[in-house]
């Protein structure tokens, strides 16, 4: 009964959680297309199943979303993006308010294929000059920003925007992009919304020959994510791809919109949600995707709460 009510007590994001006012503001962020070696499984390893995995088949070339500084001055890496496993695969965390507006400064640095790619956003509000999607005849620049170009994506967060969404390249090489991992995701409070103390962005896609989350396949390789007993987490859970997962996080649990206490939740081709609750139970757990095959390929990693 105890470990029930515990379980109950994990909510899902509510709606508002009151704190000081916040003014809107305009939020500047420079992304940009870069190439790079990826390895999915660092240390070659499965240990679950005692494998030992092939290089040729965890290491590959790709073109991934990569944070700068102002101006592109240099690039960049935030603590926020590290605790979230974002950066790489995925792409920078992009946080907002509702009634912020997003700039979004791409550049095309993809010297590698010398394809053209863009950003499309789900979940905001913007003109059609920034959809970013990639439309014969009628797209702009910002649906094929060349290599060495820049485009500017303006993004309205409106009262219908709270919650995290997916962002990806949506060109003309889409498919391979996407596949190659060149994908991220929104994360926009309510208005008056505290934001967690931990926030972890879960991205459940294939990666190669393998099914991975944030680019990375098997223990050891996907992010582990950390927290504390007390603090409130969040996770931004989203699918990339052709594919149905289902998140799960061993030992807990939170309430659906229903108000019943769930601990799975399947999530369909760039469908995306963020659940909430305040951590109570420290130890080592599993989380993954609850599809046997999917875990089976690598879709697995280590949450760890301290006292």
């Amino acid at each position: 009964m105890r470990k029930l009510l515990r379980g109950l007590a994990a909510l899902v994001l509510p709606a508002l959680v009151l704190c000081p006012a916040a003014d809107a503001a305009t939020r500047e962020y420079w992304i940009a297309a870069t190439p790079l070696t990826w390895n999915a499984a660092a240390n070659g390893q499965d240990p679950i199943h005692g494998t030992t995995l092939d290089p040729a088949t965890t290491v590959f070339p790709t073109v991934v979303y990569r944070r700068y500084t102002r101006g592109f001055a240099r690039p960049a890496v935030t603590p926020a993006d590290k605790a979230a496993g974002a950066g790489r695969i995925p792409g920078p965390l992009i946080r907002a308010r509702v009634g912020d507006r997003i700039l979004v400064h791409f550049r095309n640095m993809d010297t590698a294929t010398r394809r053209g790619h863009s950003m499309h956003f789900h979940g905001v509000s913007y003109k059609v000059r920034s959809d970013g999607a990639y439309i014969p005849g009628f797209s702009g620049r910002g649906g094929d920003v060349g290599v060495g170009e820049t485009f500017t994506y303006v993004l309205d967060a409106g009262r219908d925007a709270a919650g995290v969404w997916p962002y990806h390249d949506h060109g003309t090489a889409m498919d391979a992009s996407i596949a190659g991992g060149m994908y991220g995701a929104l994360s926009i409070r309510g208005r008056f919304e505290r934001p967690p103390d931990r926030e972890f962005v879960v991205a459940f896609a294939p990666m190669g020959a393998y099914q991975a989350i944030n680019g990375r396949a098997f223990i050891g390789n996907t992010p582990v994510f950390r927290s504390r007993v007390g603090e409130v987490v969040q996770w931004d859970v989203l699918a990339i791809g052709s594919e149905h997962h289902t998140f799960h996080v061993h030992g807990h649990r939170w309430r659906g919109a229903d108000g019943l206490p769930l601990d799975t939740r399947t999530v369909g081709p760039a469908e995306s949600f963020r659940v909430r609750w305040r951590e109570d139970a420290p130890g080592t757990w599993l989380y993954h995707c609850h599809v046997e095959s999917h875990m089976a390929q690598g879709m697995i990693g280590l949450y760890r709460v301290g006292r």
